[in-house]
């Protein structure tokens, strides 16, 4: 196929685009472990940053992915059977519930945590503890996994998948764990996919909620860009990057897995 101008006009935009997004990341990841950020490479690279950073901000940084994880159990026992309803029974009143379950990522993250506080910044002991930032990571990211798993049960014919399994003798919850489930599979990776990584990057409603004893690693990546050398700051940012892309990388593999057995299966349904 012949390329005209208009391909390499194309593919120089999105290489431009590309660079434009990339290089400040290499840059402040270069920064982190650069001696001196303003001499550059020229100063010589240290790993002193990433060992200080490592020194202040492990039980941030531990917070952070326990939150996270904790968030992503929650969200799968309760957005799961959600997004089963919403889609099993629709209605008025599901649709009602629907939209109100999405108003968590309609208003600002500062006015969910403000909500939050007046409701229950009264309740000591349960302001002081993580599980007060847990709340609002789970309020925050549960649409997202209610959306992700309801999207995928829609797509498939639900009905006729627990007819056919009742007609075998499998109760209700045997029907939910071993039909329903592994078919929507790929959706539960994807809304699992965003709840972690929204639970971990996210900073407003963190910085309202948190305490000096529940400081996150957003909110501690924030405080080493504003109080500390920028070379922390970066390092801080590093640390961040080698902490969440195995992961992202692992759940994006699972997902994509999951997506191709739900294409053999379909095929071997239609062959059949």
């Amino acid at each position: 196929m012949r390329r005209d101008w208009k391909f390499y006009s194309q593919l120089g935009l999105t290489i431009v685009l590309c660079l434009f997004i990339v290089v400040p990341v290499v840059m402040s990841a270069l920064a982190g472990v650069t001696v001196n950020v303003f001499q550059g490479l020229s100063s010589g690279l240290t790993f002193r940053w990433i060992i200080e950073v490592w020194d202040l901000y492990t039980a941030s940084i531990l917070l952070s992915l326990w939150i996270a994880l904790v968030c992503l159990a929650v969200t799968l026992v309760t957005g799961v059977p959600l997004a089963y309803v919403l889609v099993r029974r629709p209605g008025r009143l599901t649709r009602l519930f629907e939209e109100l379950l999405t108003l968590p990522v309609a208003i600002p993250g500062l006015a969910l945590a403000l909500a939050l506080l007046i409701t229950y910044g009264g309740v000591s002991g349960y302001r002081s503890s993580w599980l007060f930032i847990l709340t609002g990571h789970v309020l925050f990211t549960l649409p997202f996994m209610v959306r992700s798993v309801a999207a995928v049960m829609s797509a498939m014919d639900m009905k006729m998948l627990e007819e056919g399994a009742a007609s075998l003798g499998a109760g209700f919850w045997r029907r939910f764990f071993t039909v329903i489930v592994p078919n929507a599979k790929p959706g539960i990776l994807a809304g699992a996919l965003m709840v972690v990584t929204l639970s971990i990057g996210e900073f407003n409603l963190t910085w309202m909620l948190h305490t000096p004893l529940t400081k996150t690693l957003p909110v501690g990546l924030a405080d080493a860009y504003a109080s500390m050398r920028l070379e922390i700051g970066s390092a801080y940012t590093l640390i961040f990057f080698v902490l969440i892309m195995p992961l992202l990388i692992a759940m994006q593999t699972l997902a994509d897995r999951g997506k191709r057995v739900s294409k053999r299966i379909e095929t071997a349904e239609d062959t059949l």
